[in-house]
């Protein structure tokens, strides 16, 4: 028997739809961070990133404005799509980047492409709306922290069954979640408070509810545990 001549990967390669997502990132923020240095773009780039910000950021005063009126403009609405996209500074994208891959590359070798994209954009949409009707006293939210929130919770959700099935404590699998909002809950105390945790843990409760239904055999799976009970 012949072995296969065709080189083998030391790795499984990134997800499609991750790899697409961490491009968008990077080729925004690099984008910026060229103009800010004046590599691009010539003296008004200067100000990209800020005027981004202001058209596609999510601005939670927008939104009760929105809701209060019953009035939806597209220009708005559609903050609720690009503001997982746009960053405060390099740091802060570098930090959004590094999670997605992580957490993509674990979910996306179980989930389909289709159902990586809605948990990464449902969850992100679903933390700007709460963070938006609870209207906190910073209003602006960006980056992609909410999405891979949802992407940590569609982790958590995959490590909830794993330990079911072997007989483990179940609660095991929110450690990561647990580790995290205490890293928050510690820069917080630190550096001053940060209501952006609240999209973030809005995120991250969406992104396990999805996964309830996109993961692989997700709706069968359910309708037989109504049915068993």
């Amino acid at each position: 028997m012949q072995n296969d001549p065709r080189p083998q990967s030391p790795v499984n390669p990134l997800p499609p739809v991750v790899a697409a997502l961490f491009l968008l990132i990077v080729v925004v923020e690099l984008a910026f961070s060229a103009g800010a240095r004046g590599l691009i773009g010539g003296p008004g780039a200067v100000g990209w990133r800020q005027q981004a910000i202001q058209t596609y950021a999510f601005n939670s005063d927008i939104f009760s404005w929105m809701i209060q009126n019953g009035i939806y403009p597209l220009e708005h609405v559609m903050r609720l799509l690009s503001f997982p996209f746009l960053h405060g500074g390099f740091t802060h994208a570098l930090f959004s980047g590094v999670l997605l891959l992580a957490l993509g590359k674990f979910v996306g070798d179980v989930f389909s492409q289709l159902a990586v994209l809605a948990v990464f954009i449902l969850s992100a949409m679903a933390g700007a709306v709460v963070y938006g009707l609870l209207n906190p006293a910073q209003p602006w939210l960006m980056g992609a922290f909410p999405g891979v929130y949802g992407l940590i919770g569609a982790f958590t959700y995959l490590m909830w069954l794993k330990l079911g099935q072997a007989g483990a404590q179940k609660l095991r699998a929110f450690t990561l979640i647990g580790v995290l909002m205490g890293l928050q809950l510690t820069f917080g105390l630190l550096f001053g408070a940060n209501t952006n945790w609240v999209a973030d843990v809005s995120g991250f409760v969406a992104g396990f509810a999805l996964s309830v239904f996109v993961a692989p055999g997700g709706w069968r799976n359910l309708r037989e545990r109504i049915r068993h009970r």
